[in-house]
């Protein structure tokens, strides 16, 4: 099995452009509410953009709050990958801070707006290297895939 990414991008595709980038398998969450969510029936990293005002309130799209609803995505997620704008200082990428300490889930790593060349490589290794170590130990198989 390979490694999955699930991620919610605005329209800006700030967060589509990085994914796009990392040439990894991923399911979009869609921007429209009433839109249906793809089913996600094996393990993934969720990457998450933030939308954080000075107290760090809302940071975490509704779209994704909705899909980490259901407890089924939120058992199979094993990290969570966020991203922001650094001028909102302590709450750039805050949504990744909020989302690990709800869902228990660590928390891989941030980036700026649609990323950089060495953050693509670091994401690729970061998740290959988690989903080894995962499928090393048996965990991946834990959740039913």
């Amino acid at each position: 099995m390979e490694p999955l990414l699930v991620y919610y991008s605005s329209p800006s595709l700030n967060t589509h452009r990085l994914v796009y980038r990392l040439g990894i398998e991923a399911k979009r969450i869609p921007i429209s509410m009433k839109q249906a969510m793809d089913v996600i029936d094996r393990p993934y990293v969720l990457v998450c953009p933030t939308y954080a005002d000075d107290d760090g309130s809302k940071a975490v799209p509704k779209q994704v709050i909705r899909f980490l609803n259901n407890p089924e995505h939120r058992d199979l997620m094993i990290g969570v990958i966020a991203s922001g704008n650094r001028n909102f200082g302590d709450m750039f990428a805050y949504a990744g801070t909020v989302i690990s300490k709800k869902c228990n889930v660590p928390f891989l790593y941030k980036f700026e707006l649609s990323g950089t060349s060495d953050d693509i490589v670091n994401i690729k290794m970061g998740v290959e290297k988690l989903w080894n170590s995962l499928k090393q130990n048996g965990s991946l198989t834990k959740t039913g895939t």
